[in-house]
């Protein structure tokens, strides 16, 4: 499921108090997608991140009481005390903990009570973890542990991700480089042995790296140890190349706009409208940008066209065809 389908059924069953297992690679933004969530309803919100408590850490440590004369469970202060009627506990890296603190999770989330203690009615459980095939050290849930969770696998979506960059102030040459290269929004490859890659929440890293204004011979190491020396080297050569970019709204709503000179800015300018025309574009749209092609270099223009129509763009119906076609057919032999 993309972020905004799993952020409408994560709010849902958070309502309903329903337990939730969120999956997905790391770094994509599962914790922050329930953060958020709790943010909009108003309500509490704990992380709790499971990998690092000790079963003792979950369940509490037992004490004599004089009054009783039993021995009782002292719970841990970081669980709901009842002070917030209505929140979210958010277990993350619950199947990254030891099998003997799962054992503990089981019956909060099963009976949502542990020991002594009770979760208040107005919370609902939501956990997440890494799938067993993202190099991780995971433990195999018990059936039925699992059996207890509705389980939602969240996925990328980089058109997703980059209007959620704009409206929060990502700096503007990493939006543009992942509509570019939306495959740069993610690139982790469980069988690399490579420290750094790229994920939604390492750009956020490079995001504050630029905002923090290093010393030039500082920026392509800072950037490389957060999505990777390769990476890290284009991203930086296609920064310093955007400046000269025209405005690609501007091309695609007709106005006037130059043609870049450096065959590096055109590639860039050509990855940039590949993304963005899909077979939903407007005809309008197709007419401006048709009349945008003929203005570029033959063999660019002719490139961009060829890989619109692989992807099923029928730029063919627009006006402004006949005239592409008798600048450019002479390439098309």
């Amino acid at each position: 499921m993309r972020p905004v389908e799993v952020k409408a059924a994560v709010s849902h069953l958070v309502d309903e108090k329903v337990p939730l297992f969120l999956w997905g690679p790391p770094g994509i933004g599962k914790s922050s997608i329930v953060r958020q969530i709790a943010d909009e309803k108003g309500i509490g919100f704990i992380d709790l991140r499971l990998s690092l408590l000790d079963p003792t850490d979950l369940r509490g440590i037992p004490f004599f009481d004089q009054v009783s004369r039993q021995a009782v469970w002292a719970p841990p202060a970081f669980l709901p005390d009842g002070s917030e009627a209505e929140g979210v506990l958010f277990l993350d890296e619950l199947n990254t903990a030891a099998p003997m603190v799962q054992a503990s999770a089981y019956q909060l989330i099963l009976d949502r009570r542990i020991g002594e203690y009770r979760l208040p009615d107005g919370w609902a459980i939501v956990a997440a973890g890494n799938r067993e095939s993202d190099r991780g050290v995971v433990y195999r849930m018990p059936a039925p542990l699992a059996n207890r969770f509705v389980h939602l696998e969240m996925e990328i979506d980089a058109a997703q991700w980059r209007r959620w960059a704009l409206d929060n102030g990502i700096d503007a040459s990493i939006v543009g480089f992942i509509g570019a290269r939306p495959d740069a929004l993610f690139m982790f490859d469980a069988k690399s042995a490579h420290r750094s890659f790229a994920t939604p929440r390492s750009w956020e890293y490079v995001d504050r790296i630029l905002k923090s204004t290093p010393e030039a011979e500082l920026l392509m190491p800072l950037i490389a140890g957060s999505i990777g020396e390769e990476l890290a080297a284009e991203f930086l050569s296609w920064r310093a190349t955007a400046s000269d970019l025209p405005d690609l709204d501007a091309v695609l709503q007709g106005c006037e706009a130059g043609v870049p000179e450096d065959p590096n800015t055109l590639h860039v300018l050509a990855s940039m409208m590949m993304q963005r025309i899909d077979r939903e574009t407007p005809r309008e749209t197709l007419e401006h940008l048709l009349a945008y092609l003929v203005k570029l270099p033959g063999e660019f223009s002719v490139m961009i066209v060829k890989e619109l129509q692989h992807k099923g763009v029928l730029l063919e119906k627009a006006s402004n065809w006949k005239i592409w076609i008798k600048n450019f057919s002479y390439l098309l032999a």
